[in-house]
């Protein structure tokens, strides 16, 4: 098992995974993003994420896709976008490893926290992040987005 930073050629794994993802999600056609824009959008010229793969073997089993946002109260912090396991992988400790991988990374760059979301029915995940000292569930904002 090794936990790297993503390159360019990890793309259609890490999209195959976002897929997996929307699928469990129940939201399978909730993916347009295109590959070229995908890449494009990670390893072009302005890129906007970065991400950590687990690869076992050879393969890509799993990602963490992240990218940095600006509070104006706490300054620059660590916006977990997606983490995903392939399912033949859970519960073999692949997420522990990748979310270890990106504490480090923000305490590296001197980022001042990570932030994410995770589906209110998402008990697994639910239960895999109450495992982290400091932890606070939010219940206070409200999710808001345009679509275009």
């Amino acid at each position: 098992m090794q936990i790297r930073k993503a390159t360019k050629e990890d793309c259609p794994a890490i999209m195959k995974l976002v897929q997996e993802l929307a699928n469990y999600e129940k939201a399978p056609n909730e993916v347009t993003v295109t590959i070229d824009h995908f890449i494009e959008s990670g390893f072009g010229s302005k890129p906007v994420w970065e991400a950590f793969v687990a690869e076992n073997n050879g393969v890509v089993i799993a990602f963490a896709l992240y990218y940095i946002r600006y509070s104006t109260w706490k300054g620059q912090r660590m916006y977990l976008e997606d983490l995903l396991v392939t399912d033949t992988m859970r519960g073999k400790g692949v997420g522990k490893l990748l979310m270890d991988k990106l504490i480090e990374e923000c305490k590296t760059k001197n980022y001042n926290g990570l932030v994410w979301q995770v589906l209110d029915w998402n008990e697994p995940a639910i239960n895999f992040y109450k495992k982290y000292e400091g932890l606070k569930f939010d219940d206070e904002w409200v999710n808001c987005s345009l679509n275009f």
